[in-house]
């Protein structure tokens, strides 16, 4: 079964669009994903946090990218956070990097990230994406895969249990 997503730069925000990625969300985080959230997590969870991505999207300092299936039905998902600082307008954050546990191993994810950075080369000054990822799930692998190189890392800066402290680690991908 061929799954090739269609992606949308700054989708229209409706109810829809919303339960579907707080839906996406939860079952990426309830997978093993690290989207800011420790299994199990429910979809109203989510919510909050989601709300916080539509607020800065209202404000203009957030866009988003999804990639939809056949159905139409949100199975990706890339925040796109532009930098309000004088001094670092010229690169953009990645946040929420999100596709659904079906799409993995489908080549999905990189023609996610490909579509992500080619929306983020459409935004005029852009010249570089950085996004952070937690240790321990192999997701820098995944990054380093579509081109990103990493940057540094925080020692220890991600609790996500009594003595399992994780570095968090900036991957950094220049763009021509």
């Amino acid at each position: 079964m061929a799954h090739n997503l269609r992606f949308e730069l700054d989708p229209a925000v409706d109810r829809t669009l919303r339960d579907q990625v707080a839906q996406l969300w939860a079952d990426v985080v309830n997978a093993g994903g690290s989207v800011g959230f420790l299994p199990p997590v429910g979809v109203d969870e989510v919510r909050g946090e989601l709300v916080k991505h539509l607020v800065a999207m209202a404000e203009g300092r957030m866009r988003l990218l999804v990639g939809r299936d056949e159905g139409g039905v949100v199975k990706g998902t890339v925040f796109l956070g532009l930098n309000t600082h004088r001094l670092m307008r010229h690169w953009l954050w990645f946040h929420t990097v999100m596709v659904h546990p079906s799409l993995q191993r489908t080549g999905q994810g990189r023609a996610l990230m490909a579509a992500a950075a080619d929306g983020a080369r459409g935004i005029d000054g852009i010249e570089g994406i950085r996004l952070t990822c937690r240790e321990g799930t192999g997701a820098e692998h995944f990054y380093a895969a579509c081109g990103y190189k990493e940057a540094g890392r925080v020692p220890g800066a991600i609790r996500v249990g009594p003595g399992d402290d994780r570095d968090d680690i900036t991957m950094w991908l220049p763009l021509p």
